[in-house]
């Protein structure tokens, strides 16, 4: 990331309809020599997405956030939007992937690729029998 601020601004407003509402800031000094500060994300008491300072090359990664349903998807997409976000596709299906894969892209204000996405079948009770990844 290259601008601490800006991104803490933009993550927290855009994960928060996905119900990734905890933050937690880690000192690097607290780490051994050379650890970098992170800025942490997370829910139910679980930090699972960081961001460190650094060098940004928005080709390095592409993010995936699970949502619970079609209507989260929609939420974080227009919530990243009003954070700044670029569009990179609206919500909708991809049927390239499966009819029931329902999904919204953006870039972030650092260009790297996050994917909001809703798949029925990794929330069905395993009982179903349904186990597709």
């Amino acid at each position: 990331m290259s601008d601490t601020d800006r991104a803490i601004h933009f993550y927290t407003h855009t994960l928060k309809p996905l119900g990734i509402v905890n933050r937690l800031d880690y000192d690097g000094r607290d780490g051994p020599p050379g650890h970098p500060d992170l800025k942490g994300f997370g829910a139910n008491g679980r930090m699972f997405f960081w961001l460190r300072r650094g060098e940004v090359d928005a080709r390095a990664a592409h993010v995936g956030f699970v949502a619970s349903n079609r209507a989260a998807v929609d939420a974080a997409y227009a919530a990243a939007m009003s954070a700044g976000a670029t569009d990179n596709g609206a919500p909708g299906a991809r049927l390239h992937y499966d009819p029931r894969y329902y999904a919204a892209n953006v870039l972030d204000p650092d260009g790297y690729s996050l994917e909001f996405v809703y798949k029925p079948w990794q929330h069905a009770s395993a009982s179903e029998g349904n186990h597709h990844e």
